[in-house]
């Protein structure tokens, strides 16, 4: 392997949730997956109705003429139904998961014992925790102190500029790990504050860069620097293994309640889609003074359209958190191609010569 002609930096290129670089990265960010979903289904609801009222206002829609009004409850009723059908359909596509033969539920069993034995060997615990935070924070601790340990083994390091790169990379580890900790210390498993901080370490560029340093500098490190850097490895392979079960059962857990929800907002949203029809039933015109009737209006749709409030706001989460917790391991998606302080050649541990891996 050979270097990069640029000095560039060992530190995370993650999915930084959480982390803002703007006001108008910390607003979407907090619109995307920060915010109580049910205040986000709120929002989007109230400015349909405002919308609603403002346009009528300004002359731009009209609630006088019935029949218009009438087509569109009909066509809200249908929606709704439609769409409390498709939510029902993915509940049950979650519960389908549940439901396992003996054989089955023994292997999944199986496989979690050996996986909470896992992390008890890497982390040098008797037994892993039951709680699903506890474990992340097991491993947290442990990838803090292989970090501090591998820092400590290269600091008399010959080659000076290899003491700092590896001691650029370890802060880099222990700052995030710090960062991590403290957020689980003040969350429950059920928040999603909880969630965002396991999705927004970047333990998919650490791991990256950990095994390059060990490609390139296998031969120049001392024991207790190699062993420091297995460890961190192993740690940081059982972490994404950790956060990817965390995520999933959080996810299922979410999309659990916005089943429940839809449930509970869709048998209002029909009925004030009816209500509104009924509104507009008496030959001579609305039953409400038109005065009043803008208002009315609004509020009615307000209700109506909160199932697919709630869906926006549920789905603008869940997307978000898997569009940035795409990658395993040490694949990175998230950087540029040139990106990186590791640029590789084939061949370049051969004795055949290499041919650049970039177009010129």
């Amino acid at each position: 392997m050979s270097s990069s002609g640029s000095d560039e930096t060992l530190e995370s290129y993650g999915a930084e949730v959480g982390m803002w670089t703007n006001s108008w990265a910390r607003v979407r960010d907090w619109f995307l997956v920060e915010a109580d979903r049910l205040f986000v289904a709120l929002v989007i609801s109230v400015a349909v109705a405002l919308g609603f009222l403002v346009l009528a206002e300004i002359g731009f829609i009209g609630v006088a003429n019935d029949d218009s009004i009438t087509r569109l409850a009909g066509g809200m009723i249908a929606g709704t139904f439609s769409l409390v059908t498709l939510v029902v359909s993915i509940n049950q596509l979650i519960l389908s998961r549940e439901f396992t033969a003996a054989g089955e539920s023994k292997e999944k069993l199986e496989e979690v014992m050996s996986f909470r034995e896992e992390v008890a060997d890497v982390a040098a615990v008797p037994a892993s925790p039951a709680a699903p935070t506890r474990i992340i924070r097991l491993l947290i601790h442990a990838m803090h102190d292989h970090a501090d340990n591998l820092a400590d083994a290269v600091a008399e390091h010959d080659d000076e500029k290899v003491s700092q790169r590896i001691t650029q990379y370890t802060n880099d580890v222990t700052k995030s790990t710090e960062e991590i900790n403290e957020t689980l210390e003040a969350e429950s498993f059920g928040t999603f504050r909880t969630v965002s901080a396991t999705i927004s370490y970047d333990e998919s560029w650490h791991l990256y860069v950990a095994r390059h340093l060990q490609d390139r500098h296998e031969d120049e490190f001392s024991e207790e620097a190699l062993e420091a850097l297995d460890g961190l490895i192993e740690t940081l392979k059982m972490f994404d293994v950790a956060r990817e079960h965390f995520k999933t059962t959080y996810l299922q857990r979410e999309l659990t309640r916005f089943s429940q929800l839809t449930i509970y907002c869709g048998v209002p949203a029909i009925l004030s889609a009816m209500l509104l029809g009924f509104v507009y039933a008496d030959l001579a015109g609305p039953s409400i003074s038109i005065v009043y009737l803008p208002y009315v209006v609004a509020v009615l749709l307000a209700v109506v359209v909160s199932p697919l409030a709630l869906m926006t706001a549920f789905i603008l989460r869940t997307a978000t958190v898997t569009r940035r917790t795409a990658s395993t391991g040490p694949m990175v998606p998230q950087k540029e191609p040139g990106e990186g302080p590791f640029d590789v050649a084939y061949g370049d541990d051969s004795d055949t010569g290499a041919m650049s891996s970039q177009s010129d």
